[in-house]
């Protein structure tokens, strides 16, 4: 975040209608001064500033409104303006909520997608697969039917502290379960699941789960690869399926880890500026980390459309150094990533600023795999996890199935920036 930071107090002095011996105090920054500064950084470091529309700043509001107006909306439905203290919190992985992804499976049941290990429900149990009949009394299945975000959010109320919400969920064979699950702020895990799979070969596989990057990550993956390396691992299988993204540099050091040492110093991505910044045009190197590097030979990813950014540079890395094939569904087609600029303590600015390639239209998968939401992430009989394991053991997928393709309807809890972001902070 201190990259091109100086930049934008120059910009908020020049633009402030202040005198160089009287500096406007960062934390009186005001809607229409951040605008100003905004709409010279897009000028300038925007990627698709030559395409930006034309507009007269003085008819917007704040930043949030000019932004939405200068953006080039034929690609970017990235870029955002967010509240600063949010940003940190957000950005360092704090979350306020039940913790939990709902969707709805084959047979239009709503059923629990994901859960953070630090919910209220989590301790009470509730697991991937649960079926969501009622909450409040609201009919989830049939809002999800509807994709009904307004009536999702009446039947959740707001995201904070104290709100209380009373759940009913149902298993096989079981009877139905009342839970009430106050709403809470907590760290999130962003590694849901890491684990070892035996093939039939006696190969020992390695299979991580992980949903974002976030400040969290490093420590997280640290700890997972120093058990995969434990374990001798030689293949794996990385779930990126709800991965929204996140830094660069977090995705980089994954993909460091998965490549090996043998990878050290090539490159794994390379960013691309607008013409008016092409001195900030740089490779960016695989790392040695000789602690939890695997020098896996065959990596199979599972992705569907909320596989997005970070997740997505993660296989456009790694499709040069091994053998990667992915199952699951095409991929969101985001190759562009963000600086942001801090604007006093009152505003985040995070304009796409690079592209890494020209991905825009996803990374179609190799096999097409229903996200089986009634199954948890480490049940072998879950679909994408049972094609991966096929393919590693035979190397091919299963032919043409009785299952028909189908795009689950799903609501996350989490804030719609760390649904595609993609940031640069270093």
């Amino acid at each position: 975040m201190k990259k091109l930071f100086i930049i934008f107090v120059i910009i908020l002095t020049l633009f402030s209608s202040c005198r160089k011996d009287d500096p406007v105090p960062t934390d009186t920054v005001t809607p229409a001064m951040a605008r100003d500064s905004l709409y010279f950084i897009m000028k300038h470091w925007y990627y698709w500033y030559n395409l930006m529309p034309s507009v007269d700043r003085e008819n917007y509001a704040d930043p949030y409104e000019l932004l939405e107006a200068m953006r080039y909306k034929e690609l970017d439905k990235w870029s955002f303006v967010i509240d600063y203290d949010a940003w940190l919190a957000e950005s360092e992985g704090s979350f306020v909520g039940h913790g939990i992804r709902v969707g709805l499976d084959n047979a239009d049941k709503a059923r629990i997608v994901m859960i953070y290990n630090k919910s209220s429900l989590y301790a009470s149990g509730v697991r991937r697969g649960w079926i969501v009949k009622t909450v409040n009394g609201y009919d989830i299945a049939a809002i999800l039917l509807a994709k009904d975000q307004t009536a999702y959010n009446t039947a959740f109320g707001p995201s904070t502290k104290g709100v209380t919400n009373v759940f009913v969920f149902s298993r096989t064979g079981k009877a139905d379960t009342t839970i009430s699950s106050t709403k809470s702020e907590f760290t999130i895990n962003t590694v849901l699941l890491y684990d070892t799979i035996h093939l039939s070969s006696g190969s020992v596989t390695g299979h991580l789960v992980l949903e974002s990057f976030l400040t969290p990550t490093e420590k997280e993956l640290q700890t997972a690869f120093a058990f995969f390396k434990a374990n001798n691992v030689k293949d794996f299988i990385l779930d990126l399926r709800y991965n929204g993204g996140g830094y660069l540099d977090l995705a980089r050091l994954l993909s460091s880890f998965i490549a090996g040492n043998s990878a050290a110093g090539t490159i794994f991505a390379t960013l691309q500026y607008n013409d008016k910044n092409q001195d900030q045009n740089k490779p960016y190197y695989f790392v040695s980390s000789p602690l939890y590097s695997l020098n896996v030979s065959k990596l199979v990813v599972i992705t569907t459309r909320s596989t997005i950014s970070a997740s997505e540079a993660v296989m456009n890395g790694l499709y040069p150094k091994m053998s990667v094939v992915s199952v699951g569904d095409t991929t969101d087609g985001k190759p562009t990533g963000m600086n942001g600029w801090p604007c006093g303590k009152k505003y985040f600015f995070w304009p796409i600023t690079f592209k890494l390639g020209d991905y825009f239209d996803g990374f179609a998968p190799d096999k097409l795999a229903n996200d089986d939401i009634t199954h948890d992430f480490d049940d072998r009989n879950e679909a994408c996890l049972k094609e991966a394991i096929l393919y590693l053991e035979t190397g091919a997928f299963s032919g043409k199935g009785a299952d028909v393709f189908k795009r689950s309807v799903q609501f996350s809890e989490k804030p719609s920036w760390m649904n595609n972001a993609f940031v640069f902070e270093k």
